[in-house]
Parts: structure tokens; C-alpha cells; sequence
């Protein structure tokens, strides 16, 4: 047991077991993630050098690099963090209590169901509610494409296989609706919300995006983690965790709220960004084992990272033109998709 530490509060009724490997690797995944962050900040059609970014996060730094990074590309970096961490984070609760490899936001259709709910809230509210109410209205379609999905694969309980094939058909029906809702609309609709269709963080700003996902991603983050030993309980299997005490469709219901309300807030400003919750989790995994006290913050950090270069590569490699992170976390995420779907082929 010298390996591990245990993380508990009485008061707060949790208790997370943490391996000391995890932490060295989460220290290590910060600090490349703070890199990364840095450097993303300085590239771009104008060259800043890491310094001169630190300079000007510390509050000096010539005017004009001030401009840059602190309207420009400081938002969207952070964003990237926030987005990135959410969405691992609710693929990893997702194959945690589905117990099945291939579950995701994005693979199981609830990506599409918060991208639908901002672009619905775009239809009707655009320019007369504040911004700052697009993540619930991204939350709550989410939730109703939820518990449609939970509907349609019970058969006495979540049929893993079924959730997935139900989740890409329905998925793909939302995304019709979707495009019928921007056709339907006006320009203007239609240019923001392709965004959402596709999976940008282009064009962020601080004070209306950063600020308005910073409390929703904070909270949510450290309640899942919280959770962390639920997780780790579903995962043995429902007969197993019945035996042990737990209420496992309480439990259940929660876990499912917070992925939700994860992907929910990413989408409501990241847009419908494809297979991060698919494949953080797996390389958290990897690297820290199954425990998910110690694979939530690992695929978070993770999450974060993988965002963060799939948009610095769009933005930088195809100037002067930007291209939607969203494209290539698919053209990554597709491949590695199909790999997982064979070598799960054979399992009941």
C-alpha cells in the first residue's frame, strides 16, 4: 500500500485512493499542458516569443504583443483547457459506468444533443438573451437526447452495444434537424451556428466565453472527481456493486448528470468537437491504470493537451486560413474509433 495515498474527508463523505505514480505523471502533464499553453500563445501569423508571452501574462510586455495575446489568443488557449478537460472527462465517466470501450459523448449522440440545444437557442434567443444561458440550454439537450438514448437500449438495464449503435443513429438524425434549423434561419444563424456543427474555438473572447465556462467546467470538474470512487464501483459490474452496499441507480443517475452537464458546457462553446472523450480516457488508462480516482484528472489534463495541439495545428499549418479543431480531432479520432470497434468485435 505504499504506492498509493489516500485522499478522504469525513465531513465531505468521499475517499479517493491516489497511486504516487499519478501524481507524478499529472505534475508532469501540467507542466507540458502550461508549456504548450505558452508556446500556443506566441505562434501564429505573428511570432511571440515564449518571454515576451510570460512578460506580458505578468502584466508587462510591449503594447501591441499585450493585444495579441490578451484579446486574441489567450482566450482561445484557455478555452482549449476548459473544452478539452470537460469532454475527457465525460467520455471517462461515460465507459466507466456503461463499462464499454467505445462510449463517448460524441460516439453516444450527446455531443449532437447540446450542439442542437445552442443551435436551437441561437433559432429562437440570438441577440436578445445573454450568452452567458447557452450552456444550460446545451445541458438540457443533451439531457433530453440522454435519456432518449437510456430509453431506446434498456432491455433489463444499458445494453453496451445497443447504446452505441442507438447513440451514431441518433446522432446522425440530430445532426439533420440541426441543419434543417440553420437553412430554416437566418444568415446569421447559419454562419454561427456551423461552428457548433463543426467544432471550432475560433473568434473566443474572454469576458462572454472564458468567463461564462470557467464556473460551469470548475464545479462540474471537482464534483465528478468526487465521484471518483462511484465510478470505480460501477465499473465492477452492478451485481458486484449491489453486494458491496452501493445504490447503483442512484449512483447511476448522477454520474450520467455530471458527463452530461460536462459536455453540455464544452459544447455550448467548443462546438460539436469529436472523439476527445473517446480517446483521453484510453491513454489516461495507459498510463495510470483503471483506478478512476486516478484516471479522471490524467484524461482531464489530457483532454486539455490533445486540444490544445489539435488547435494550434489548425490555426498555424493551413495559413492563412483557420482551420475548425473540430476537423482534426475526427480525422485522429475516426481511425482510432475503428481500431477500438475491432478489437472489441468479439465481446458480449
Amino acid at each position: 500500500m505504499s504506492k498509493y495515498k489516500s485522499l478522504r474527508s469525513e465531513r465531505a463523505g468521499f475517499s479517493v485512493l491516489v497511486e504516487k505514480k499519478t501524481v507524478w505523471i499529472t505534475l508532469i502533464l501540467l507542466i507540458l499542458c502550461a508549456a504548450v499553453m505558452v508556446i500556443s500563445t506566441g505562434l501564429g501569423s505573428k511570432w511571440i516569443s515564449p518571454m515576451s508571452v510570460i512578460k506580458v501574462l505578468m502584466g508587462e510586455g510591449e503594447p501591441m504583443h499585450q493585444v495579441i495575446v490578451e484579446k486574441l489568443r489567450l482566450p482561445r488557449v484557455i478555452t482549449a483547457v476548459l473544452v478539452g478537460a470537460s469532454l475527457a472527462v465525460a467520455g471517462a465517466v461515460l465507459q466507466g459506468i456503461i463499462r464499454n470501450p467505445l462510449a463517448s459523448p460524441d460516439v453516444a449522440g450527446i455531443t449532437e444533443g447540446a450542439s442542437f440545444g445552442a443551435v436551437l437557442f441561437i433559432f429562437l434567443f440570438g441577440g436578445t438573451v445573454p450568452i452567458h444561458w447557452m450552456p444550460l440550454a446545451s445541458i438540457l439537450g443533451a439531457v433530453v437526447v440522454t435519456g432518449l438514448l437510456y430509453v431506446l437500449s434498456w432491455k433489463k438495464g444499458v445494453d453496451p452495444l445497443k447504446l452505441v449503435l442507438i447513440g451514431i443513429g441518433l446522432s446522425a438524425a440530430i445532426k439533420s434537424v440541426s441543419y434543417m434549423l440553420i437553412i430554416a434561419g437566418p444568415m446569421q444563424l447559419a454562419e454561427r451556428s456551423l461552428t457548433f456543427m463543426t467544432g471550432s474555438i475560433y473568434g473566443v473572447s474572454m469576458d462572454k466565453d472564458v468567463l461564462t465556462l470557467l464556473p460551469w467546467t470548475a464545479v462540474l470538474l471537482g464534483l465528478t472527481w468526487l465521484q471518483a470512487r462511484s465510478v470505480n464501483i460501477q465499473a465492477l459490474g452492478d451485481d458486484v456493486a449491489q453486494s458491496a452496499g452501493a445504490r447503483v441507480q442512484r449512483q447511476r443517475l448522477v454520474l450520467i448528470a455530471l458527463s452530461v452537464a460536462l459536455a453540455g458546457a464544452a459544447v455550448a462553446i467548443g462546438g460539436a468537437i469529436a472523439f476527445i472523450g473517446l480517446m483521453a480516457p484510453h491513454m489516461a488508462r495507459k498510463l495510470v491504470g483503471s483506478s478512476f480516482g486516478s484516471v479522471l484528472p490524467v484524461s482531464a489534463l489530457l483532454g486539455a493537451l490533445i486540444l490544445l495541439l489539435a488547435d494550434l495545428a489548425a490555426r498555424t499549418l493551413f495559413l492563412p486560413r483557420d482551420v475548425p479543431a473540430g476537423v482534426l480531432t475526427a480525422a485522429i479520432g475516426a481511425p482510432f474509433f475503428m481500431y477500438l470497434l475491432y478489437r472489441n468485435r468479439n465481446r458480449n
